[in-house]
């Protein structure tokens, strides 16, 4: 017996680590699980209240998945369709986009996408939602409404809204159709010889459109391109593969996926030859910039094919995988993680699950140095950084609440809605601009409309005031601070004026809008940005261009 004994010892002494690792770890799942049905069926058996299982399980799952990152995602049957809705762009629907507006406390019609059953029955900017066939929207939110208006493809409902402009009630007959939400809303030429082409995500056959785009803007002329990637979230890798297979030889590995599983790993190349391998790209990225985005800068920059130009992007190197869960669920779950052309993965951040779960930014020391094809350092970790920094505009405050819907007056919607009421037609929208006496009638709407805003100055001064307090030396200062007080008072028209330039251009791109659809509000913002204009300063120095890609040497 002793003999046998010691032999079992010795064969747990050389069994592999891992063995005894994945044994421990099956077993505390197991008994947890076991654990959580226990609790569970007391509650449901002893609780005061009457449980809702799908609430007070759901939550549970819900907690458990935020513990780990915040893409890995369970979607109950019910909810599966906003998930393909992501995947794909696609959903049926009139094609419109709708808002609350806080003055009136209703849900009005913000922006028809063009060619869509909305704008097609003659829906506009600012039109309140009043029913929805038999039931009433003057009392329901936005998610409601949306709910409504959104059904099978082919079915038909009347709806009757309140054109505030004139008053009058009236009753649309709308059908629902398969909308494809626009993923390349605008392209074109800009000063005759430069290509610009904006996509907003990677959604299904995306690439697909690009490449359209790209011939389209060859054959008009383009000699360069600036592709807009700035705020789009990603999506498809196989996509954004495509994409970059437009611009780099076949046969090249653009995106490695890295997981636990062997079935998870892949290797993407490019299997097509390009089209156009010389032409000088620039690629314009900001902190929304995430994904299948990073993925198409990040190899376009690892291969020393284009520029990158913006601030630096997101840092979402990890990869989701929907999962078909039981009862018609989906689980859209992190598997992997990417790796592009020079080997580094641009993850961010870190998700540490240890006691309770924590995030972890990695520091820019902690990273690690790569080589682009033609030798020049990147880094991993932290998302692309790019070649040429430049950050946009900022937006005044004054601006920002003048846009958002926290401005409980809507001055800047009722505006529009009176402007394009005004107005059957307007200029091109690159030529597009409001004259002075237009902003001289909206600076007078504001200032009658006892418009309030939070100042960020008045803010910090009621800090300082309440920290000079706290350590004493606010009586000896209180002359200065009453002073600067009175200096920082409200002069609502005084910001107006100051800040007319930035108003302007938020007024003309939502003008804009309501004749052009996103397409022309896109073209009317470039003649305003200051990264699509340095840009255009990158390109047209040839010299700079290809020392920033390396090509040419100190």
């Amino acid at each position: 017996m002793k003999q046998i004994i010691a032999f079992l010892f010795a064969l747990l002494a050389v069994l592999p680590a891992g063995a005894q690792t994945d044994h421990d770890r099956h077993f505390d799942a197991s008994k947890n699980m076991e654990i959580f049905t226990d609790i569970y069926k007391y509650l449901d058996l002893m609780y005061v209240d009457t449980l809702d299982a799908n609430e007070v399980i759901g939550n549970g799952i819900t907690a458990m998945l935020k513990s780990l990152d915040p893409y890995t995602v369970y979607y109950p049957e019910n909810d599966v369709k906003n998930l393909k809705t992501m995947l794909t762009g696609k959903y049926a629907g009139v094609g419109s986009l709708i808002r609350y507006n806080q003055q009136l406390q209703r849900v009005v019609i913000d922006e028809p996408y063009e060619g869509m059953p909305a704008a097609e029955a003659g829906l506009k900017k600012g039109d309140i939602i009043l029913s929805i066939d038999d039931t009433t929207m003057t009392d329901k939110d936005v998610s409601y409404v949306s709910s409504h208006l959104r059904g099978e493809a082919g079915s038909s409902f009347v709806i009757r809204i309140k054109r505030p402009s004139t008053g009058k009630v009236m009753k649309m007959k709308i059908t629902r159709r398969a909308i494809q939400m626009p993923s390349l809303p605008y392209y074109g030429i800009v000063n005759d010889h430069i290509g610009y082409l904006s996509l907003t995500s990677f959604t299904e056959n995306c690439s697909k459109d690009v490449r359209r785009a790209f011939i389209d803007l060859k054959k008009q002329g383009a000699k360069a391109l600036v592709f807009d990637l700035r705020n789009n979230g990603g999506g498809s890798v196989q996509e954004a593969v495509n994409i970059v297979n437009m611009f780099v030889p076949k046969g090249i590995s653009i995106v490695k996926i890295k997981g636990r599983l062997d079935r998870v790993n892949r290797d993407y190349k490019t299997t097509v030859e390009p089209i156009d391998t010389v032409m000088p790209i620039v690629v314009l990225v900001n902190e929304n910039t995430a994904s299948a985005s990073e993925i198409t800068s990040g190899s376009l920059q690892d291969l020393d094919r284009a520029v990158i130009l913006g601030t630096r992007t997101f840092g979402k190197g990890l990869v989701q995988t929907p999962v078909d869960i039981v009862y018609n669920g989906q689980l859209k779950l992190t598997t992997a993680k990417y790796y592009i052309p020079s080997g580094r993965c641009i993850q961010a951040i870190n998700y540490k699950h240890a006691h309770g779960g924590y995030v972890e930014h990695v520091a820019d020391s902690l990273t690690h140095v790569f080589h682009t094809a033609d030798g020049r350092e990147v880094r991993d970790g932290g998302g692309i950084k790019p070649d040429v920094e430049v950050e946009p505009d900022s937006l005044p405050n004054i601006a920002y609440y003048l846009a958002s819907a926290r401005d409980s007056s809507e001055v800047m919607l009722n505006y529009v809605v009176d402007y394009i009421a005004k107005h059957p037609t307007i200029a091109q929208p690159k030529n597009f601009v409001l004259s002075d006496a237009d902003y001289a009638d909206f600076k007078a709407r504001v200032l009658k409309s006892n418009f309030k805003y939070d100042r960020e100055t008045e803010k910090y001064l009621k800090d300082l005031v309440k920290l000079a307090k706290f350590e004493g030396y606010y009586d000896d200062a209180k002359p200065e601070f009453d002073a600067l007080q009175e200096k920082l008072k409200h002069n609502v028209a005084k910001d107006l004026d100051f800040n007319k330039g930035k108003i302007k251009q938020l007024l003309e791109a939502d003008i804009v809008a309501a004749y052009y659809y996103q397409k022309g509000a896109i073209e009317q913002g470039l003649r305003y940005d200051k990264q699509f204009q340095e840009a255009e300063k990158v390109i047209d120095d040839s010299a700079r261009y290809k020392k920033l890609l390396g090509k040419l040497k100190n």
